[in-house]
């Protein structure tokens, strides 16, 4: 987002997505995901896709211009189509996009659609499988970088156990992030998992790469999600400042040298995560005390943890005093990760984006049932892909 006089205001005016699944569970491929979110998102905004001037289309697993097969289902206008990869980071690339055509004047309505369809079982546990897209992405960093990427879990899992040497954060305080986001999937009907877990439990799943257990991890998912954005004008054309919602502030930032430190947190993304940050605060005039629910990318809870930090929520090493006074859940300073979170409603790696965005304008508009925040005024959406793209999106009403 520049910071140019001229540039156009973004409003978010419909969201949709599906269920996200296991994969498998449901028969279903990536033209029917997509179909359903995107038209969720056109029936929420009131409009038909005709009225669409551009679409941004994002996935990961997927054949050269699946994105165009995708928006197809919705219509055939013959509109620029883009085709989005940004690996977990995706969605909220797709939705940057998407906002970035309104803000430079190019179009007044614009669609971000995000989908994928994944194998079953864990993502990232091995390498060995060279024609996944994701592993070649990460072998050839490893070429540029010199430095050796293993598995996600365990380089989260690593990134954790610095903080623990570091700062003196223990396996609980992980875990009391699983236990959070699962408490608060039970009220997510759009969430892969509804399933509520003891703190003995989430401790005691199978441990996948230490500290981080099982119920710690994002599972494989199927779904999509989608949001269609507005111009200022063509909110006041149409007399929706009552629903619409605003992006006040958005940022994009990819690797800088210091993700090669040699630190395990920042080759997590830790300084993109606080550069975009401090940009999205400085362009919506907000800081992170004027926020009062927060979707952010807790691929694992070791992640969760580092963003606290890193969103400036707390000063860096103090996120374990954070999750012990209960100040990221409903009754504390924020809510972080109302839907359940990647962890329990699921990453299906095109969508988690575009889902957190209607996660949070369901919020700002008080719509979000039995998971709504009181008092909602202004939110925060935090996104990552390795390899690495963090993208940070600030949210008010219109109206407000």
């Amino acid at each position: 987002m520049g910071s140019s006089a001229t540039s156009k205001r973004v409003f978010v005016i419909g969201v949709g997505m599906t269920k996200f699944e296991k994969p498998g569970r449901r028969d279903w491929d990536y033209p029917e995901m997509a179909k359903e979110a995107g038209t969720k998102a056109l029936a929420d905004a009131g409009l038909d896709y005709t009225r669409i001037e551009q679409a941004y289309v994002g996935y990961v697993y997927g054949e050269s211009c699946a994105g165009h097969r995708a928006a197809y289902e919705l219509g055939m206008t013959g509109i620029p189509v883009f085709n989005v990869n940004s690996n977990c980071s995706t969605g909220s690339s797709a939705l940057y996009l998407a906002a970035q055509a309104i803000r430079s004047g190019q179009a007044d309505v614009t669609l971000a659609l995000g989908f994928e369809k994944m194998n079953p079982g864990s993502l990232g546990t091995t390498f060995d499988d060279r024609e996944q897209p994701m592993a070649k992405h990460f072998m050839a960093l490893a070429e540029i970088s010199e430095v050796r990427f293993p598995p996600a879990p365990w380089t989260f899992g690593a990134a954790g156990r610095e903080h623990m040497e570091t700062y003196g954060s223990t396996p609980e305080h992980f875990a009391k992030i699983g236990y959070k986001n699962h408490k608060h999937s039970v009220n997510n009907p759009y969430a892969q998992f509804q399933d509520e877990y003891t703190l003995e439990e989430i401790l005691a799943a199978p441990m996948i790469y230490e500290p981080l257990t099982k119920l710690q991890c994002s599972p494989t998912s199927d779904g999509s999600g989608a949001a269609v954005l507005a111009s200022e004008a063509y909110i006041d054309r149409h007399g929706l400042a009552d629903r619409a919602v605003e992006i006040v502030g958005q940022a994009l930032t990819t690797d800088f040298a210091s993700t090669f430190d040699g630190s395990c947190k920042n080759i997590i993304g830790y300084d993109m995560n606080v550069q975009a940050a401090r940009k999205a605060y400085e362009q919506a005039g907000l800081g992170a005390e004027d926020i009062q629910v927060i979707e952010l990318h807790d691929c694992f809870s070791a992640n969760e943890l580092l963003l606290y930090e890193a969103l400036g929520l707390c000063p860096e090493g103090e996120a374990g005093k954070l999750i012990d006074n209960d100040d990221t859940t409903y009754g504390g300073r924020w809510v972080v990760n109302p839907s359940g979170g990647l962890i329990s409603k699921g990453h299906p790696l095109g969508a988690t984006g575009l889902a957190q965005c209607a996660e949070l304008t369901w919020q700002l508009r008080g719509e979000a049932d039995k998971r709504q925040v009181d008092g909602v005024q202004a939110a925060l959406q935090h996104n990552i892909g390795l390899g690495g793209t963090a993208v940070v999106s600030i949210y008010q009403r219109a109206d407000r």
